[in-house]
């Protein structure tokens, strides 16, 4: 079992060494059995509407994705671990000195839904940082899920350690809902990785803290100093993937961009060009009849997580910043401009847990921010903010060294 050495000055690193351990021979394992992986996916797929887009596209795993999934773990070996670090140590005129050192949480429930590749990404975090794990994942990947879980069980039989340390939970729509209400099980930080139905009931009915991997209808804000074929570049990226949060949902233009009708129609253009379907506000249906108008103001709150797009022209940079922290999940948000006190401006007021300058909000991601792998991209302000890694999975704890003190 992986328990805390007696000595608090080595139990860190001894810790560290049995979870690189265990990951190694989960790199190992997942090279070993990609044709395992592949072949139960293909079982989950075949349920799976081709049309659903969204979930056909999380759901697939092909050698590629377990290729991804042996690269984030080697990754997240290489890392240093933050554990038993001290964050703080003082020595009061009393002799009693006093450390705040970074510990594991304890049990962390990470609930996701048609993303079998979480079973390992967001595992492996929670792992390095000494934390035990419960997986429960939703039913479109079960079978691929049950793959990935046994290559975690062997994977800790090998290194002789607790299979109990990362466990998967088979269990129905109703055990679920026990689960998370701390009916079955006892943990000590909740992680929901699914739609809006599932963070709600999380946040309403865990008795331990929930950790909201948030919803992301990103914004990006091309100024009237910008680079147009640069901001082009940079839309068209942010929908290279439909499925992700960090996708790109609306773009905002200023309207003194120079030749502005005309670059809506190219934007537009390209847009369809790639099956993007185009919505705009008054002002830039204006500029092309293709442009589909927005129905209603709701469709600014909207994550679409599908092949739309929305175009509105803004003021000025104070009306784009008003627009995204009011209308974005507060995920992440860009800017296209060539004046860097603009981009300042825009950089420190927007809301968001990731800001860009002149760069895609595809790149909000743990692997893409050097954390190796993410447990989830957090869309709060306590106790992270974005991606997390291996050093944000974990909590705080105060400890006192005496000599026979007494307070008195």
């Amino acid at each position: 079992m992986m328990a805390l050495d007696n000595n608090p000055k080595t139990a860190a690193a001894t810790n560290a060494s049995s979870a690189d351990s265990v990951l190694r021979s989960l790199a190992r394992l997942l090279a070993e059995n990609k044709t395992r992986i592949v072949e139960a996916n293909r079982t989950d797929v075949a349920a799976c509407s081709p049309d659903d887009i969204v979930i056909y596209d999380r759901l697939k795993v092909d050698e590629a994705k377990v290729d991804k999934m042996i690269a984030s773990v080697e990754s997240v070996i290489a890392l240093p671990s933050a554990v038993g670090s001290v964050i703080s140590s003082h020595t009061r005129p009393d002799g009693l000195r006093i450390e705040n050192r970074r510990v594991p949480f304890g049990t962390i429930l990470i609930i996701f839904e048609a993303r079998p590749d979480v079973c390992i990404e967001a595992a492996i975090i929670a792992m390095k940082a000494g934390n035990r794990i419960l997986l429960k994942g939703g039913k479109e990947a079960r079978n691929t899920n049950l793959v990935l879980a046994d290559l975690w069980q062997t994977a800790l039989q090998e290194n002789s350690l607790d299979t109990g340390f990362v466990r998967y939970l088979d269990i129905s729509r109703e055990e679920t809902q026990k689960l998370i209400a701390g009916e079955t099980e006892k943990f000590d930080l909740v992680i929901p990785r699914g739609g809006d139905a599932l963070i709600d009931f999380a946040v309403k009915n865990s008795k331990a803290p929930v950790l909201v991997s948030g919803r992301g209808n990103n914004f990006l804000y091309i100024d009237e100093e910008a680079d147009f074929a640069m901001a082009l570049k940079i839309a068209i990226d942010g929908k290279s993937r439909l499925s992700v949060c960090n996708a790109l949902d609306k773009i905002l233009i200023h309207k003194n961009f120079p030749d502005l009708e005309s670059r809506i129609r190219k934007i537009a253009g390209d847009f369809n060009g790639i099956g993007i379907e185009v919505f705009g506000d008054d002002r830039v249906c204006v500029a092309d009849a293709s442009i589909k108008p927005v129905e209603s103001d709701a469709v600014w709150y909207e994550e679409f997580l599908s092949a739309k797009i929305v175009i509105g022209v803004v003021e000025d940079i104070g009306d784009a910043i008003e627009r995204i922290n009011k209308y974005s999940g507060g995920h992440s948000a860009a800017i296209v401009t060539g004046n860097f006190t603009t981009a300042e401006k825009f950089l420190h007021e927007v809301d968001c847990a990731a800001v860009y300058h002149n760069a895609s909000t595809r790149f909000t991601d743990g692997g893409e921010f050097g954390l190796g792998a993410e447990i989830a991209i957090s869309t709060q302000k306590l106790h992270f903010r974005g991606p997390l890694g291996v050093e944000h999975l974990l909590t705080n704890k105060w400890f006192v060294y005496g000599d026979g003190h007494a307070r008195g």
